[in-house]
């Protein structure tokens, strides 16, 4: 396996053919948009769209780990909860604070 491989899935991801740039977006609301549009799209997937949307959004996360600066991770939190609302899914009732708050 390459050194890089977390960027390689992010670019070529069997499941979704990502917008170029959706997570250096600056609105949460375009960030889910767009992944909601690339999870419907895709006739690769192996789960769900929404499942598949919010699967690549945590990998991104994830992947970005503490290199990831606080104002991005609440942007990309954001961007995880107008998802669930785009899906009309409840919102994460776990997550009782944000985890810049920590």
């Amino acid at each position: 396996m390459t050194k890089r491989w977390s960027a390689r899935v992010t670019r070529e991801s069997n499941a979704l053919d990502l917008e170029s740039g959706v997570f250096s977006k600056k609105d949460p609301r375009s960030i889910a948009q767009s992944l909601k549009r690339s999870a419907e799209r895709s006739r690769r997937r192996k789960s769900g769209a929404y499942q598949s949307a919010m699967s690549m959004l945590t990998f991104y996360i994830n992947r970005a780990g503490k290199n990831l600066s606080k104002t991005d991770r609440a942007r990309l939190d954001a961007a995880k909860d107008e998802l669930r609302r785009l899906y009309g899914r409840p919102a994460n009732s776990t997550r009782s604070r944000s985890r810049t708050d920590r």
